[in-house]
């Protein structure tokens, strides 16, 4: 794919499936991508999105981030307010952009505990999970 080309549901697809684990399944009867049985990304259905939208699973703090840096590209409505996804303009996001995104979002839904931004960016695990560790070795 060119940086420059337009990004589809196609593109999504093309650049989730390249991920480990991840396969097309639906949600709510639409396109939707999958890792290990669990929701990474799909097509944003409900009323409240715009169209041409594609949510994305993605912890709380990195979703702040993105909506604070390109609120052309992400926003969320009251819907998806209180769950960890983030709503994607298609028509606005880059390829590498995307790539990013969904890679993010394949690290957030395979940790085995949700882990804040800053925890998943340098690689720590909670305290709570070394606490957890500690306690049983």
């Amino acid at each position: 794919m060119r940086r420059g080309t337009r990004v589809t549901f196609d593109t999504v697809r093309e650049i989730g499936l390249a991920l480990e684990d991840v396969e097309e399944s639906t949600a709510y009867g639409s396109f939707a991508l999958k890792v290990r049985g669990k929701l990474l990304a799909c097509t944003a259905i409900n009323k409240s999105a715009e169209p041409g939208s594609l949510g994305v699973r993605i912890d709380f703090d990195q979703r702040a981030a993105l909506l604070a840096e390109a609120p052309e590209t992400y926003y969320v409505t009251d819907h998806y307010v209180n769950y960890p996804m983030v709503l994607v303009r298609l028509s606005r996001i880059r390829v590498d952009e995307l790539r990013d995104l969904l890679g993010a979002a394949w690290r957030f839904v395979t940790s085995t505990k949700k882990r804040s931004a800053s925890d998943a960016a340098t690689g720590l695990k909670s305290g709570r999970t070394r606490l957890k560790r500690d306690k049983a070795g």
